[in-house]
């Protein structure tokens, strides 16, 4: 038995398809005659010549013969074809099924044909990959015409890239075919279909193969003619691929993608010696992005290279930022004055030039720049199509920006933890020459030195004064608590059982009471440690059984041990979070009051938390990213400085009430305005002092806070006082001007001294300032909120 075979779909040449004008005849006695009066000398002109030329009436055996009545075709054809477009419009009248044309307007003719009338051989191959988009379009009018399917379910209009003759850049055309004037005439009746064919062939309408099973389109006849009308959207092709690319991360980012767009700015503004470039704006510096880079690298650089933004002062690219909107320069060479960058410019070619500024949320974040050869050249570039590119790339760029944050940040949290942000900029800086350099093949590369020069240092600190003795009192009273407590159970096992291990126990418990008692060592707590938990509480399970009162003082004991530590520790818990509350309270105040300076005048601020709180701040012309600072801050800062630990000293004494353990804080203050250069250790993470002569600034700060008053043995930090520590007469001088302020205004008491400080190892020649804090006032008036700036 055969298997049924399915014949392939008839391809388009093979159909019955005839040029006719009786459709286009029907519509002007149906259509016009009757709407349009005016019309119908010239319509029944038209048919009677018509009449009189057989080769045109009917079917069209031959089209090239309508060529020799255009007097008939021109006007015939003006129903369609308006006379007033006819020379901007592109269309093309074609046979019903076949791509011949045989009436086109001049711009379409231009185009696509040929001087034969035919498709340029250079567009065939589009042709060729249209037939089967055209063979759907005639399935789809037969089931539209003899099955009465719904037209609105076919999708026939088409978009296709072709490329410009003059120019050799693509354009982008939208074909959209008009099937009015065809006529389909079944040459037999033509097949049933079932509900299952309609819905089998409506799942699969752009499947041929489908399709042919159940329409034979060689028993159908089609007549009249197609019009195809084309349109230029390479505009909106354009700016849709576009946002398409600048979806990719990478679009202007490595050289593949920004040549990409620049050749679709070439197509948009239909100028192929076109070329673009991205200034993108990053601190004080220009990353220029072009796309004649041969970089795989996917980071920001892979197709970039820097210029400092002070080496385009006075430029062209400058004057477009500062005026905010599009900047054409007509000719590069004729501007006064050349800069470097700009005779460098002109040395490689670039005469005529449009600059646009990139804009994210109000902020500048580049430049756009579009440039060619030739002087006098981008004049007549539609700046309205400019203003819709410029905000795509804006967002691309951002992004971009965007990704290189984090990467540098990733660079500087692996190298350096996290910095502060007064000189974030210059880590940023170092993180970015660091991946240029890996970007350039160095894999060796390490970061660059990290040095500030020239700044002046300020140091200050909190001290909780005898903070060592609260917590050793603390260790002495719980070690004493808990040695008493064993001492109970010693006891009254010793009265169930005479045995001599006990009375030995006994002996060890109270020789540690008595020790304890008179002050603690080193190794005391140790000492304890081992002894209970050793000895002593090992030997508890062997007492139980001596009655209830044993049990009872076990127990006792037990229930006061901490389950963590296996000790009694509640003086010594009291002493930490009562350190921890105060070191808190200084903490949080110093980082508040910091963050208000900072908005007077930036500086470098680190702080240390121990038993009490310092703070390390450094400021000077070289950690602004400007690179200017005025002298008067650093008076400024010292002024901020004694405010600061009024405030403090009022922090103090406000949370002391909430303290279990009763605790105090001694104020002091470092002055040396004397400028220094501190470095960026990367090992330890910090910055540290560069240089033998300004070590000397840490050995000082180093021992300070023991220092003694000359003579008398008097610690020079006290509670509820302030101490300034200077060496330099002048120095000394504009500090007692600071306090002499604040007393007048009743923050200080009126009662200065001026001290001479004992000589410590490697220091000599101190010389201090001590006053003490008016509480009350300060109570009343926040101390920090005079205005410093």
């Amino acid at each position: 038995m055969k298997k049924n075979m399915v014949s392939p779909p008839p391809g388009i040449d093979s159909l019955t398809s005839v040029v006719s004008f009786d459709p286009l005849l029907d519509f002007g006695e149906k259509n016009l005659v009757p709407n349009y009066p005016h019309m119908n000398l010239m319509f029944l002109e038209l048919k009677d010549k018509l009449r009189q030329v057989p080769e045109i009436r009917g079917s069209v055996k031959d089209i090239e013969d309508l060529t020799k009545y255009q007097d008939i075709m021109i006007p015939l054809m003006s129903a369609i074809f308006p006379p007033a477009s006819f020379h901007n419009d592109i269309m093309g009248a074609f046979t019903p099924c076949t791509l011949q044309p045989f009436f086109v307007t001049p711009k379409f003719q231009r185009l696509f044909l040929d001087n034969n009338n035919s498709i340029k051989a250079d567009l065939k191959k589009i042709v060729e990959t249209e037939k089967t988009k055209k063979m759907v379009d005639i399935y789809s009018l037969v089931l539209e015409r003899i099955y009465d399917f719904s037209y609105d379910q076919f999708d026939t209009m088409n978009i296709k890239k072709i490329p410009e003759v003059k120019t050799g850049l693509d354009r982008y055309y939208s074909f959209t075919p008009d099937f009015q004037f065809v006529r389909i005439r079944a040459l037999e009746p033509p097949r049933k279909l079932s509900e299952d064919d309609r819905a089998m062939i409506s799942n699969h309408i752009h499947d041929i193969d489908i399709l042919s099973r159940y329409i034979d389109l060689s028993k159908f006849e089609f007549s009249g003619f197609t019009i195809v009308r084309a349109m230029d959207v390479t505009e909106s092709e354009v700016i849709s691929a576009f946002k398409r690319d600048l979806i990719d991360q990478q679009a202007i980012f490595s050289s593949e993608g920004m040549t990409l767009l620049e050749s679709r700015i070439q197509v948009l503004f239909r100028r192929p010696d076109m070329t673009i470039g991205i200034g993108a704006l990053q601190g004080d510096q220009v990353m220029l992005i072009k796309g004649d880079c041969n970089s795989n690298i996917n980071c920001l650089f892979a197709n970039s290279h820097h210029i400092d933004l002070k080496d385009l002062k006075g430029s062209v690219w400058l004057q477009a930022v500062e005026k905010g909107s599009v900047l054409y320069i007509p000719d590069l060479a004729k501007k006064p004055d050349l800069i470097p960058v700009e005779q460098q410019a002109l040395a490689v070619g670039l005469r005529s030039m449009l600059l646009s500024p990139l804009y994210f949320q109000g902020e500048i974040i580049g430049l756009l720049e579009i440039f060619t050869r030739t002087p006098n050249d981008l004049g007549t570039i539609n700046s309205v199509l400019l203003e819709q590119i410029t905000p795509l790339l804006s967002l691309a760029l951002k992004r971009g920006q965007d990704e290189l944050d984090k990467q540098v940040q990733s660079i500087i949290k692996e190298k350096c933890t996290a910095v502060h942000s007064s000189v974030e900029w210059r880590f940023e800086k170092a993180a970015i020459a660091h991946m240029e350099r890996i970007h350039d093949g160095s894999h060796n590369s390490e970061m660059e030195p990290i040095v500030f020069k020239g700044v002046v240092p300020f140091y200050g600190q909190s001290d909780i004064r005898g903070s060592s003795l609260a917590r050793n009192k603390g260790i002495q009273q719980d070690l004493t608590q808990q040695l008493t407590l064993a001492l109970d159970v010693m006891d009254a096992g010793s009265k169930k059982r005479p045995w001599p291990l006990l009375g030995e126990m006994k002996y060890r418990i109270e020789t540690l009471i008595q020790d304890i008692g008179s002050g603690i060592s080193s190794g005391d707590e140790n000492a304890v440690f081992s002894l209970l938990n050793n000895e002593v509480a090992p030997f508890f399970g062997d007492l139980t059984g001596l009655g209830s009162e044993v049990l009872k003082r076990i127990e006792i004991y037990n229930a006061a041990l901490d389950p963590s530590t296996g000790m009694i520790y509640n003086k010594r818990k009291d002493y930490e979070n009562s350190v921890s509350k105060l070191n808190k309270t200084l903490a949080v105040y110093i980082d508040q009051k910091d963050e208000l300076i900072q908005q007077n005048f930036p500086h470098y601020f680190e702080k240390r938390q121990t038993d009490g709180v310092d703070y390390m701040m450094y400021i000077g012309a070289s950690m602004m990213e400007n690179q200017k600072l005025a002298k008067f801050h650093i008076k400024d800062l010292t002024l901020w400085q004694l405010m600061l630990s009024c405030g403090l000293a009022l922090q103090t004494a406000k949370v002391k009430k909430q303290l279990k353990i009763p605790l105090d804080t001694c104020h002091l203050i470092l002055i040396n305005h004397t400028p220094l250069s501190i470095r960026f250790r990367f090992d330890e993470k910090r910055f540290d002092v560069d240089g033998a002569y300004d070590v000397r600034h840490e050995i000082i700060k180093s021992r300070i806070d023991k220092a003694l008053i000359k003579g008398s043995g008097e610690r020079l930090t006290q509670p509820g006082r302030i101490a300034v520590v200077y060496s330099n007469p002048e120095e000394g001088k504009g500090i007692q001007q600071h306090i002499d302020f604040l007393i007048s205004t009743g923050k200080l008491h009126d009662d200065l001294e001026i001290l001479d400080l004992d000589d410590m190892p490697d220091v000599r020649g101190l010389k201090a300032l001590r006053v003490g804090v008016n509480l009350k006032s300060a109570a009343d008036n926040n101390i920090i909120n005079i205005k410093t700036g």
